[in-house]
């Protein structure tokens, strides 16, 4: 017995080559290529509305431009303020020094003439030639030179000590500051150099062009995800997928696994692959661990994305619908009876069988099941005849299948030789196949259990 389970699924490369938007934020799409068109290297496939991009490349342009030009004042700075240093060291220096020795070279002269008039007029004063007033007023005049002479010496250290070592500090610290403003005028020519480059690369982004050869196709948006539609007209984001280029000698097929029996789905069982007329084998390589929201676009149906790896061949093409059988199990030499034979309640599984004295129940201990054959562990025995539909024919059947599930309450396994009975009404029955073809129901019928 072979054990399967079938769903519909889409045909899809398991390697493909996407085409994202590169445009930073969103974008107008002006045009695009046609999904399943044949492209060679260098071809256009999508052409993004680029009027941002050139306004954005204008502004960018100008602040490059105000960048150089403060970078070249920030330049001049720094040149100026190099030549200040030496500037003031062998000039303004020298210069306020050498005036300050000349003028200390004339207080120094001044305070000797006026000390030998001071001499002189003491000696008058003796002889009694000049009066004391001239003597008061010559010794003034050696005091007022005497001080004249102080004050320039003291201008010379204080220029020498102090006021040359500040004006070095400031055209030094001056210096420092036109280097600095010049490494922040570089770094923002920089700046604006990478943004003009950056808004001309994006420029570029509005058109793009095939890599390679071959077929490129518009990617399908899941019906759960908000994505926008790749259409012309559409606005698409950055990263957003726009077109792929699948590589056609490597095919699989993707479908969904119910969550019911997901947990016998493993990658490695075989499959059988229908796409219109033609079958081809594969084998589960795949099995998502987490499934998809549910909603109104599944039915409120639980699937989980299965893939099944197909073997290469020609003529495959993306997009196409495909019905896809997965062997879950096999099965040799057990004992097997159709579906439609078996009552199940809400602890039980029960059959009918046809003996002498009329039907009779057994109670069935099963295995693995398909659409159309069930497997017996125990409680059947090879040539028993069961009553196929037994729900249509056996009162007892429909009092079991009508009981509410709170009063249904588990029971000892019928014997083989004893159990109700119950008469059919004008039964016929059908002898039992040696193989497990499907057995239809067909009204007041009998089957035997075989051996598959």
């Amino acid at each position: 017995m072979v054990v399967t389970v079938t769903e519909q699924g889409t045909l899809e490369s398991s390697d493909n080559l996407e085409i994202r938007c590169k445009v930073e934020g969103w974008s107008t799409v002006n045009w695009i290529v046609e999904s399943g068109t044949i492209v060679a290297p260098n071809d256009v496939l999508v052409r993004l509305d680029s009027s941002e991009e050139e306004e954005n490349i204008s502004q960018r342009k100008i602040d490059y431009q105000r960048a150089l030009a403060a970078l070249a004042l920030a330049e001049t700075a720094v040149a100026d303020a190099n030549i200040a240093i030496p500037e003031y060291e062998q000039g303004r220096y020298a210069s306020q020094l050498q005036s300050l020795e000349k003028n200390k070279a004339i207080a120094e002269s001044n305070l000797r003439t006026a000390q030998n008039m001071l001499e002189h007029t003491e000696m008058m004063f003796k002889r009694g030639y000049v009066s004391e007033l001239e003597v008061e007023g010559n010794a003034f005049t050696v005091q007022q030179a005497q001080l004249e002479l102080d004050v320039i010496k003291t201008q010379i250290d204080v220029l020498k000590r102090f006021t040359m070592r500040k004006e070095l500090e400031s055209l030094q610290g001056a210096l420092k500051a036109a280097k600095a403003s010049l490494d922040a005028q570089q770094a923002q020519v920089d700046l604006q150099k990478k943004r003009l480059e950056h808004a001309e690369e994006q420029f570029e982004y509005c058109v793009i062009v095939a890599e390679q050869g071959g077929m490129v196709i518009h990617p399908s948006a899941a019906k759960w995800e908000d994505a926008p539609k790749v259409e012309e007209g559409a606005n698409v984001h950055t990263n957003q997928v726009l077109l792929m280029m699948p590589d056609l000698s490597k095919m699989q097929v993707k479908l969904g696994i119910h969550e019911s029996i997901i947990d016998r789905v493993k990658p490695g069982l075989p499959a059988k692959v229908t796409l219109q007329d033609s079958a081809i084998m594969g084998e589960v390589s795949s099995v998502a661990e987490v499934t998809k929201p549910a909603g109104w676009w599944t039915g409120n149906v639980v699937k989980f994305d299965t893939i099944v790896a197909l073997d290469s061949q020609m003529g495959l093409k993306p997009g196409m619908s495909a019905e896809v059988e997965v062997t879950l199990a096999r099965y040799a030499d057990v004992l097997t009876i159709p579906v439609a034979a078996v009552v199940e309640t809400k602890h039980e599984y029960f059959c009918w069988i046809k003996t002498a004295n009329g039907p009779q129940r057994r109670s069935l201990q099963l295995g693995d099941s398909n659409n159309q054959f069930i497997i017996v562990e125990a409680g059947l025995k090879e040539g028993d005849e069961v009553v196929l539909n037994p729900l249509a024919f056996i009162e007892e059947a429909q009092t079991e299948a009508l009981k509410p599930l709170d009063e249904a309450k588990p029971r000892q396994p019928d014997s083989i030789e004893s159990g109700p009975e119950s008469k059919l009404p004008g039964p016929s029955t059908i002898e039992p196949s040696g193989d497990t073809k499907k057995q239809e129901s067909k009204p007041q019928a009998d089957s035997k259990p075989t051996m598959t």
